[in-house]
């Protein structure tokens, strides 16, 4: 009986395979690509204010 490897997961950003050291991402590039999305508010998550009545 053979053991199959584990999948390898892929990069959120360009779908390539993931590099340990870069996880979940599959380079620097893309890891600054996400981080550069937080900083701009692309990934702002979005919410309902409540109205409140004088």
């Amino acid at each position: 009986m053979s053991e199959t490897p584990p999948a390898r997961s892929r990069c959120p950003i360009c779908g390539d395979p993931t590099e340990p050291r870069w996880r979940p991402f599959c380079s620097k590039r893309c890891a600054d690509v996400d981080l550069g999305r937080w900083m701009t508010g692309a990934y702002a998550v979005p919410v309902e204010e409540d109205k409140e009545e004088d």
